[in-house]
């Protein structure tokens, strides 16, 4: 048929596309350091400060699932923040993997309010997102536009790796994963497992056509 068509045909020993791993993006396990307190502006710096030097809450048991995928995958990443780096340890079970600072969360800097305002970590985490994200409100440190650049360096480096046919698994954190996740979407990339972006919680991406 390929002859009457004059379609030539593939040469010898020629090989198909090799299939993409998957890419999945998990968030770390619950830090050790309560939310249950009122800050103002200077106190959630000062709190924010303090949870990216701290690991996670010890006795927590990392879930089955998330668990298989990173003892099958052909690369696991953590960030270069402790929180990562232990949720990655407990989860590889002695396995090795990378450590990378490309992987680290985007700032929190809040924006500042007059100091008897005084609210949860949660809610200034929100409102310090919404000034960074819409407003620039950075502080001197990574801008939107940095953080949006290092998402998609991220991105790229991901797909190289699963274009070796095995999954990739990071470890990392809550609005930086959302980043990436973005920038893999940009690039064609589909989620076909979500769980969220609560502790513990993961996202699986894999190619268009792919699953």
């Amino acid at each position: 048929m390929a002859d009457s068509l004059n379609v030539p045909s593939p040469p010898s020993g020629a090989r198909p596309a090799r299939r993409a791993g998957a890419i999945i993006l998990a968030r770390h396990g619950e830090p050790a350091l309560s939310r249950r307190v009122w800050l103002n502006a200077d106190g959630y710096r000062a709190f924010w400060a303090q949870y990216e030097v701290l690991g996670i809450l010890p006795g927590q048991t990392p879930p089955d699932g998330l668990m298989a995928y990173v003892a099958q995958a052909g690369s696991v990443y953590s960030s270069t923040r402790q929180r990562s780096i232990e949720t990655a340890t407990a989860l590889a079970q002695g396995r090795a993997f990378a450590r990378d600072a490309i992987f680290i969360e985007a700032p929190l800097p809040p924006p500042n309010l007059p100091g008897f305002v005084k609210l949860t970590p949660s809610l200034w985490g929100f409102l310090a997102r919404v000034w960074w994200w819409f407003f620039n409100h950075h502080e001197g440190q990574e801008t939107r536009h940095e953080a949006e650049a290092r998402a998609d360096a991220a991105a790229e480096r991901l797909i190289e790796a699963a274009s070796r046919g095995e999954d990739v698994v990071v470890l990392a954190h809550g609005f930086f994963n959302f980043m990436m996740g973005r920038a893999l979407k940009r690039r064609g990339w589909r989620v076909d497992h979500n769980e969220g972006f609560k502790y513990w919680s993961m996202r699986r991406f894999v190619r268009p056509g792919e699953g």
